[in-house]
């Protein structure tokens, strides 16, 4: 068959076909979803991208070898700091990296991941950075976190393929990161009324700014630029 006949076959299928839908009791992996219009549905998940800030700058300035530092070593502390507080990484792109959290504390695990992500590169990366290379160059970084339903559905072809999320939260959350990182954390009203009181003030002062998110029909938003030290 034909290139374009094979596509129109698949598109035209994947239009037709009705959905199956099973709940979510478990972040799913790709081999754990059918190919065809089967997707994994959660009534509630907190997602998190976490993304460098300034990172097309730094690699039309820096060596190549400096700016894969600075990758590694930011994604390897989001990373570590993401499994810690029970989320699961759903992705790696480029300089960023996509958690999703589920459970009873996913707001709270998730924003206090964001917390010491940005602990993380206030007092580990960026002292290391200036350690090795005394250089002016600052890691910067933003933290944007959305709880909303979202389901899961296995997209590409076969043989190489991964999970496509589809929700609020999954887009929010990606958004979020574009807002200035001179206040690194952003969550939604969501997240911020479902976690714990101790994440919202630290000895008698609010952690928090409120915010209306302009290009979101005025969506109430938090910032912050506290962190939350690691232990």
């Amino acid at each position: 068959m034909a290139l374009l006949d094979d596509l129109r076959v698949e598109v035209a299928t994947i239009f037709q076909d009705q959905w199956e839908k099973t709940a979510g009791r478990v972040v799913p992996v790709p081999s754990s979803i059918g190919l065809g219009n089967k997707a994994v549905e959660f009534d509630e998940a907190v997602v998190l991208y976490a993304d460098l800030d300034g990172s097309t700058a730094m690699v039309d300035t820096k060596d190549w070898w400096f700016s894969a530092e600075v990758y590694k070593t930011f994604l390897h502390c989001a990373a570590k700091i993401i499994k810690s507080r029970d989320g699961v990484i759903t992705a790696y792109d480029g300089d960023r990296v996509m958690a999703l959290f589920i459970g009873e504390n996913k707001c709270t695990n998730a924003v206090t991941a964001a917390l010491l992500i940005n602990d993380a590169v206030l007092n580990v990366i960026n002292p290391a950075l200036q350690a090795r290379y005394s250089s002016q160059f600052v890691v910067r970084h933003v933290v944007g976190v959305d709880m909303s339903p979202i389901r899961a559905a296995r997209t590409g072809v076969r043989g190489d393929n991964d999970l496509v999320w589809v929700g609020r939260a999954a887009n929010y959350a990606a958004k979020l990161t574009t807002l200035p990182s001179d206040t690194p954390t952003w969550i939604t009203a969501a997240v911020y009324n479902r976690m714990h009181d101790s994440l919202k003030t630290q000895n008698g002062q609010a952690v928090w700014q409120l915010r209306s998110w302009t290009p979101m029909n005025n969506h109430p938003i938090y910032c912050s630029s506290w962190y939350w030290h690691l232990r």
